[in-house]
């Protein structure tokens, strides 16, 4: 671990942009840990060979598509037993820039807790999004705000850095979620342990290839994994 920072690269089916982005994270200095779910359009190969080029570059591959919660699980636990530090959520499509990505971590690294890369506070922004796209987001972290009583806007960033402190102290094994809807249980269970949630102003650029991975079914699913941590606010879980 050069740095003490661990970027986090879910994929399934990005062959289009990985090598893209995993060189706008490793010009910065970070290591990389892709966690591939078994990408039948060869997105695990590629990793491979990235990886064989460049130490500061790791694969963790899985059988198959067990969801975006599970994978941040599986490689956070990992970069908790090699010392990591620090660790970063990111988008292999793209969406996320490099160049955002220091200002995140420094901000996770001042207040001790969670950083989010923010669209949705003063600064923020996203391109290339059609209206409907945008409207169900910002509908999305209101019913979050509003269910869990929450003051961070963008609840549903995948954009965002851990501190080791924090994971640690919530413990992985408690988390319910296994799909998009851990992002938001995420900010409130650090809220819940009395760790800090700061929002940075990023901005958002819909990706250029390949298709979105959110279905009907992963909304439906997060709407109601909110509802029943709503229901949890006064209990320990």
């Amino acid at each position: 671990m050069t740095d003490g920072v661990l970027v986090v690269l879910p994929t399934f089916n990005e062959v289009e942009n990985l090598e893209r982005v995993v060189d706008g994270v490793r010009q910065l200095g970070h290591d990389v840990l892709i966690v591939d779910d078994a990408s039948p359009d060869g997105t695990g190969g590629l990793a491979d060979r990235l990886a064989t080029a460049d130490k500061g570059v790791r694969v963790l591959h899985r059988a198959r598509k067990l969801g975006l919660g599970s994978a941040y699980e599986d490689a956070f636990r990992v970069g908790l037993a090699d010392g990591a530090q620090l660790f970063v959520e990111m988008d292999a499509d793209g969406s996320h820039l490099a160049s955002d990505l220091d200002g995140i971590v420094e901000a996770a690294r001042r207040s001790g807790g969670l950083a989010i890369g923010s669209r949705y506070v003063p600064g923020g922004s996203i391109e290339g999004w059609p209206y409907h796209r945008w409207l169900l987001s910002w509908g999305a972290n209101l019913y979050c705000r509003t269910l869990l009583g929450l003051r961070t806007r963008d609840c549903t960033s995948g954009f965002r850095c851990y501190t080791r402190d924090l994971l640690t102290h919530m413990g992985l094994d408690n988390v319910l979620s296994q799909g998009y809807s851990f992002q938001i249980e995420m900010v409130w269970r650090a809220r819940r342990h009395g760790y800090s949630v700061v929002e940075v102003p990023i901005r958002f650029e819909d990706r250029v290839a390949g298709a979105s991975k959110v279905s009907r079914g992963e909304v439906r699913r997060a709407l109601w994994t909110v509802l029943r941590l709503s229901l949890s606010r006064w209990k320990n879980i």
